[in-house]
């Protein structure tokens, strides 16, 4: 399976991340990746960046050095009632917006059944189209609800590389059981470095195999063209 784009990357904004933006362009050219979407955190997270930098993303060029540079955020759910931690003006002017629940930005785990409620609410959000890292254990939710919610609301689910290497430790059983779930409903996936330094870009082996033995086609995995990220990430 082969992926043209990572679209979950941070850089030295996000304040814990080591790397620029065009040292991850450099990579993506040695590589032989054709886009990459950088997705700091949002204000929320502790170090992360003012909203202004969000609402100045409209300086960063489409295309650097012949790289599709998407402009995103990993946004931060940071209540009960699923609020995001960026405002909807500054939002809807970005490519690709990530939802994800990560401690100290406000929203602490209370249980896979309100964990799974706040996230259904944090859905009726319309400028959400991926939900990151699901299978954390740190924030556990039901896998199949949140399978056919994302599917109704046309949001894509991610297969995070990092969650089986460097963060997130015991994700891997959940992460495979929601592979195997969205290869049950038939919807789709993105798979991801969520790279916070530019030597992991493009180093999806974990997510990959992940995949495959739940048995996802290429057509099930967005980021294997431009043309479905296209069509279900850019024109939702």
């Amino acid at each position: 399976m082969k992926l043209v784009a990572d679209l979950h990357v941070h850089t030295i904004s996000s304040g814990h991340a080591y790397s620029t933006l065009e040292e991850y362009v450099a990579e993506a050219q040695r590589i032989g990746l054709e886009a990459i979407a950088m997705t700091d955190h949002g204000p929320a997270m502790p170090g992360s960046p003012h909203e202004w930098y969000f609402s100045n993303l409209k300086m960063v060029p489409e295309t650097i050095n012949g790289i599709r540079v998407y402009r995103g955020i990993e946004a931060n759910i940071i209540n009960k009632k699923g609020q995001l931690d960026l405002n909807d003006n500054d939002l809807a002017k970005l490519d690709i917006v990530i939802a994800a629940m990560h401690p100290l930005c406000g929203y602490d785990n209370q249980g896979e059944k309100d964990n799974t409620k706040v996230l259904e609410k944090a859905l009726e959000n319309p400028y959400i189209n991926i939900i990151a890292h699901a299978g954390n254990p740190m924030y556990p939710v039901n896998v199949k609800k949140t399978v056919a919610m994302a599917k109704e609301r046309r949001v894509l689910l991610e297969i995070n590389n990092s969650s089986f290497t460097t963060s997130r430790k015991g994700s891997r059983p959940k992460c495979l059981e929601f592979a195997k779930e969205i290869k049950r409903q038939n919807w789709k996936v993105v798979l991801t470095t969520d790279s916070h330094i530019s030597p992991m870009l493009g180093r999806f082996d974990e997510a990959i195999k992940l995949a495959e033995e739940a048995g996802l086609t290429e057509e099930q995995v967005v980021n294997t063209s431009l043309d479905k990220i296209e069509k279900y990430l850019l024109k939702r």
